[in-house]
């Protein structure tokens, strides 16, 4: 309950301050929040399987996050950005996938 509150508030509070993303963040901001979704899902993934630990949680989302934008930041300085960015898009989409099967598997027993 607390996490769906917080959620709206931090909805409410982006609508209605409106922030910007500075240009120097836009290129890592999508990768952020692909690595973000995946570890999202991993948690709930292992919530249902009863093996959720916060701290793993943390150290997955935010490890992930960082990991991502530094591939995608060695990526540009070695002049491939889009190639990597790429590569971590599907990585991190094969790993949600996998995750929502085995979410979709614990839910509806199929």
């Amino acid at each position: 309950m607390i996490a769906l509150f917080a959620l709206a508030v931090g909805v409410l509070l982006g609508l209605w301050l409106d922030p910007t993303v500075p240009e120097w963040a836009q290129p890592y901001l999508p990768i952020a929040v692909v690595a973000a979704l995946d570890a999202l899902f991993g948690g709930i993934r292992a919530r249902l399987d009863g093996k959720f630990d916060a701290k793993v949680f943390v150290v997955s989302f935010v490890s992930n996050v960082v990991i991502a934008a530094l591939i995608v930041w060695l990526g540009d300085e070695l002049g491939v950005g889009a190639q990597l960015s790429t590569a971590v898009v599907v990585v991190f989409g094969i790993r949600i996938f996998g995750n929502a099967a085995a979410i979709r598997r614990h839910l509806f027993k199929a």
